[in-house]
């Protein structure tokens, strides 16, 4: 692919805040609970998981949700959820979140589906399923065709999210098709089941390769095998096009006049939870920002190969995309946002490795900043270091200062071995930092107390640490500076 090509790309990355999708589907609610196992039951042979953090978010068609306004979409979301305290979770996280118009129907004794695994030392050991499958009564089903048609008219794209657990039945999915159609609106759905009839009409579908082999019946372990299933599908339900997601072989683009394969673009497939969510929700945000079809796929493409390379229900940002566009090679790509360094930090603890972290101005760089960092990385596996900002260091140090920027700041640290994450904040101190990245040791300088560490009790909350490395005597900023001001 060229340079000229990957730019073209990225334009179209940055029209994404433009973008305004519908998604009507099935609404979940995943719960992830962590913990340590250091001993069997004596009840039974079964793992004791002695439990220390829990994580709630939106999954099924709130995952495409949550793609969309992590793309920097705007997002409207037609669902239904239990009168039970998942649905009421889901609707405090679904409406807790920016440029999202949630319309989440609560329908009684309904139960909302809530799937709960338990995860310790980054593996599974079991996942609790709890879910309703059956369609909804004809009043319900009515009153959300009629909220989803007014709110697809205030949007540009649909998205039907389809994990059969009873919203999409075949009369709402027919009534929202006709009336996209009417309204002269594209629809995308991500399917489920062995009979698509439900969908006809529909612009684009998404499915996997063992989805396509289940609605047709025909081998799909070539790439001959795969277009032949996608061109049967267009024909029979009268698809605009087929976009097939083969994990590791990439992706295909299926119309009635083109056929496109697109490479696989993870460099490492870590976790390939929700991913879909995320291939739909970029192709959808793409069609909604008027990009053409084969370079919505390839993007879409881009943002599945980002997530599973990320830890759990990941999304892809367009910072993500961008960067995979135009990557970074050497020690620059140490530098990472705050929610890539939170990414990783927690990629590196299922994997077992300590997280620590330490943050300064580190303003003109000196042996003794040298000696500290190499210090705080022989206490942990994995060193994220954050830097305060210009503005930070103007606010502490005074207007003269930093005497560096923050860029060449940043670059500086990356460059050293100790380092393996460099991330800048704006605030005054790093606690919001430190709540994201949730460090397993926290190391500051033995100028500091344990009382006087910033985010020292938050870090012992979960179970973390918090450690002081001794200075390097005769090295300071401030002393340099006046030095070299004479």
């Amino acid at each position: 692919m060229t340079a000229d090509a990957h730019a073209d790309l990225g334009q179209y990355v940055k029209k994404f805040n433009r973008a305004s999708v519908l998604v009507v589907g099935d609404a979940m609610l995943d719960r992830y609970i962590y913990g340590t196992v250091e001993r069997i039951s004596p009840e039974a042979p079964v793992p004791i998981l002695t439990v220390t953090r829990e994580v709630a978010m939106p999954g099924g068609a709130g995952n495409v949700v949550r793609n969309l306004i992590a793309l920097d979409a705007a997002a409207a979301f037609v669902s239904v959820v239990g009168d039970d305290q998942a649905g009421s979770d889901l609707t405090g996280l679904v409406g807790g979140q920016e440029r999202v118009e949630p319309w989440l129907l609560v329908e009684g004794g309904r139960t909302t589906t809530l799937k709960t695994r338990y995860i310790a030392a980054g593996q599974h050991l079991l996942r609790a399923d709890r879910e309703e499958t059956v369609e909804l009564p004809p009043k319900l089903a009515g009153r959300l065709v009629r909220i989803a048609l007014d709110a697809m008219a205030a949007t540009t794209i649909t998205v039907l999210s389809d994990y059969r657990k009873g919203v999409l039945s075949e009369v709402v999915c027919r009534a929202l098709i006709e009336g996209a159609k009417e309204l002269g609106r594209k629809i995308i759905v991500d399917p489920k089941g062995r009979d698509w009839s439900r969908y006809r009409g529909a612009d684009v579908v998404t499915p996997n390769r063992k989805e396509l082999h289940e609605a047709t019946g025909l081998a799909v372990n070539t790439e001959a095998g795969l277009v032949a299933a996608a061109q049967v599908l267009l024909a029979r339900h009268e698809f605009g096009a087929v976009l097939v997601t083969r994990a590791e072989d990439g992706m295909s683009l299926v119309t009635l006049s083109d056929v496109r394969h697109y490479p696989a673009e993870a460099r490492e497939v870590f976790d390939v939870s929700g991913a879909g969510d995320t291939v739909v929700a970029t192709l959808a945000a793409a069609l909604a920002a008027e990009v053409p079809l084969a370079e919505a796929a390839r993007l879409a493409n881009i943002a599945g190969g980002i997530v599973v390379g990320k830890v759990g229900t990941a999304v892809a940002r367009p910072a993500d995309i961008l960067a995979a566009l135009t990557p970074v090679t050497g020690t620059l790509t140490k530098i990472v946002t705050p929610a890539a360094a939170a990414e990783a930090a927690e990629r590196w603890r299922l994997r077992g490795y300590k997280v620590g972290f330490t943050n300064g101005c580190f303003d003109l760089l000196h042996p003794g900043h040298v000696h500290l960092l190499e210090q705080c990385r022989a206490m942990c596996d994995r060193l994220v270091v954050g830097i305060n900002s210009d503005s930070s260091v103007k606010r502490l140090k005074g207007p003269a200062r930093p005497a560096q920027a923050e860029a060449a700041r940043a670059a500086v640290l990356a460059s050293l071995a100790s380092v393996d994450l460099v991330c800048l904040f704006e605030e005054d101190t790093p606690i919001e930092l430190i709540k994201q990245i949730r460090p397993d040791v926290l190391i500051k300088g033995a100028d500091y107390t344990r009382e006087t560490v910033v985010g020292a009790d938050l870090v012992e909350s979960w179970g973390g640490s918090v450690a002081l490395a001794e200075l390097l005597p005769g090295h300071s900023t401030t002393a340099t500076l006046a030095r070299l001001r004479g």
